[in-house]
C-alpha cells in the first residue's frame, strides 16, 4: 500500500479521497493548499501526491514544479476540472504522471494509484540493480553478465535514437518494461512523455477510450471529453505493455495508428494526427497467435520492425547472485536491516531455482529475506518454502500445507499457460480484478 497525499482546497473531495484511500489500504495525509503540501512533504515524503490544478496562493502548476525539485521521487496525479484537460496535459509534460478529471469516480482513482504502484515497483528494480559493467550499452541500469543480454543491449542502444517501432519479448518479470524506458531516456524524445498503457490491466470494454480518448456524449456515461493515452503521448513515447492481450476486434485501431499515426476518440468523426513513437511489449508468442487467427499478422509485422527478445533468467544463471547482491544492497539500506549478506547455502539455493517469476520474482525473495532475517547473516531458513523444496514444519498440522501455499502454485499453472488474464480468470471463476490482486500479493 502507499503513502498518498491530497492536495485540493474543496474540504468534501478532500474527505471523499481520504476515506476512500484509507478503505482501500493506504496511508493518507491531505492539505488544501500548495505551501501545506509542501510542509508536509518536508516533514514525510509521498508516494503519490493527488493534486489539484486550481489552489489558492501557490497554483496548482507551481506547487507541481516544486516537488519535482524537492522530492523527484514522488508520483503526482493531477486532479483538474472539466475543460482544463490541455492544462492537465501540460502538467504531463512538465512532470506529473498522470491526471483524473473532475467528477471521477472511485475506480478511476483506484487505477491511477495501482499503476503508480506498478511504476513504483519497477523504479525499485532499476535503482536495486545498478552496476557499471564498463561501456556496456544501459550497463549502469540494465545489470546482466549475459552475452544474449549483453546483444539485445547492444540493438536497444542502435535504435534508440530512431522513431522505429520496438517489439520487446520475454517473460514477464525480464525487464521489458524497463528497457523501454531505458530506449526512451536515450532517445530524442527523452525530454517529452513516456506513457504506458497495460492491455493486461484494463478490462476489454474500456479499453478502446482509454487508449484512443473519448468524446463527451459519445456513449451512455460519457459525461465529458477523455483526451486518452495517445494524446498524452505527444511528442514522447507510447509503451503498449502487455500487447497480446490486446482483443482481434481492437487490433485493426491500433494497426492504423501504428501504420500512419492517425487515430479518432471514441464517438468522434474527426481524424488526429499523433507524434508518438511506439514500443510494444509481450509475455505472448505472438507467431503462434498469428498463426491461430488470435492476432492480426499485419499488425504483428508492423509492431515487429525491430524485435528485441530478453532471455529467462534461468537462462542466464551467471546474472542470479551478482543481481541478488544488488537488490540485497539496496533493500538492506531501505529497510534499515544491518545484515551482512547470507550463507553459502543461500547461494546454492539462489542459483538452483529456476525463476519461474525471473528478476521479478528474485528481487521479492531477498527482500522478504531482508525483512524476516534474525540477522546477522541471511540463512536457508529465511527463503520461501519453494526454493529450500521443504514443506513446512507443523506436526498440528498433519501433514497439510496453507492454502495460500497450494492457491500460489495452483496460479503459478494456470498463468503459465498463457492465456489472455480475462480467460485465466473465468477458467479460475475469479473476477479479473480478484486475479490481479493475487498476482500482486504472490508476485507472479
Amino acid at each position: 500500500m502507499s503513502e498518498i497525499l491530497v492536495v485540493d482546497d474543496d474540504a468534501a473531495i478532500r474527505r471523499a479521497l481520504e476515506i476512500q484511500l484509507r478503505g482501500d489500504g493506504h496511508s493518507v495525509r491531505t492539505a488544501a493548499s500548495g505551501e501545506a503540501a509542501l510542509e508536509l512533504l518536508g516533514d514525510q515524503p509521498a508516494t503519490v501526491v493527488l493534486l489539484d490544478l486550481r489552489l489558492p496562493g501557490m497554483t496548482g502548476e507551481k506547487t507541481l514544479e516544486q516537488i519535482r525539485i524537492r522530492h523527484p521521487d514522488s508520483h503526482v496525479v493531477i486532479l483538474t476540472a472539466h475543460g482544463s484537460i490541455d492544462s492537465a496535459v501540460q502538467a504531463i509534460k512538465a512532470g506529473a504522471n498522470d491526471y483524473l478529471t473532475k467528477p471521477f469516480t472511485p475506480n478511476e482513482v483506484r487505477v491511477r494509484i495501482r499503476n503508480i504502484e506498478k511504476l513504483e515497483s519497477l523504479s525499485l528494480e532499476v535503482s536495486s540493480m545498478r552496476r557499471r559493467l564498463g561501456e556496456l550499452p544501459f550497463g549502469d541500469e540494465f545489470l546482466s553478465l549475459s552475452p544474449e543480454v549483453h546483444g539485445a543491449l547492444e540493438t536497444a542502444e542502435r535504435v534508440a535514437g530512431s522513431d522505429a517501432t520496438l517489439l520487446l519479448t520475454g517473460e514477464s518479470g525480464t525487464g521489458k518494461s524497463l528497457l523501454a524506458r531505458l530506449v526512451h531516456g536515450a532517445s530524442a524524445r527523452r525530454d517529452g512523455p513516456f506513457v504506458t498503457v497495460d492491455f493486461g490491466s484494463i478490462h476489454e470494454t474500456l479499453l478502446e477510450s482509454e487508449l484512443f480518448g473519448v468524446r463527451e456524449g459519445a456513449f451512455t456515461g460519457a459525461a465529458r471529453d477523455v483526451a486518452g493515452k495517445v494524446a498524452t503521448a505527444e511528442g514522447g513515447t507510447l509503451f503498449l505493455d502487455e500487447v497480446g492481450e490486446l482483443p482481434v476486434h481492437l487490433q485493426s485501431r491500433l494497426l492504423r495508428l501504428v501504420e500512419s499515426r492517425t487515430y479518432e476518440r471514441v464517438g468522434e468523426a474527426r481524424e488526429r494526427s499523433a507524434d508518438v513513437r511506439i514500443i510494444a511489449a509481450t509475455n505472448r508468442d505472438l507467431d503462434e497467435m498469428v498463426r491461430t487467427g488470435d492476432f492480426r499478422s499485419d499488425l504483428f509485422y508492423r509492431l515487429s520492425v525491430v524485435e528485441i527478445a530478453l532471455p529467462p533468467l534461468r537462462s542466464r544463471p551467471e546474472d542470479v547472485l551478482p543481481l541478488a547482491r544488488k537488490v540485497f544492497d539496496g533493500l538492506r539500506k531501505a529497510h534499515g536491516r544491518d545484515l551482512d549478506g547470507w550463507t553459502d547455502g543461500v547461494d546454492r539455493l539462489l542459483v538452483r531455482y529456476p525463476w519461474p517469476g525471473n528478476v521479478r520474482e528474485l528481487a521479492h525473495v531477498i527482500e522478504r529475506a531482508v525483512l524476516v532475517s534474525a540477522g546477522p547473516r541471511i540463512t536457508e531458513s529465511d527463503l520461501p518454502d519453494r526454493l529450500t523444496g521443504v514443506p513446512p514444519e507443523d506436526t498440528a498440522s498433519n501433514g497439510l500445507e496453507p492454502l495460500s501455499a497450494v492457491e500460489e502454485r495452483h496460479l503459478r499453472r494456470a498463468l503459465a499457460r498463457g492465456l489472455p488474464l480475462e480467460r485465466t480468470a473465468e477458467l479460475l471463476g475469479i473476477d479479473p480484478s480478484t486475479l490481479w490482486r493475487k498476482r500482486k500479493r504472490y508476485g507472479l
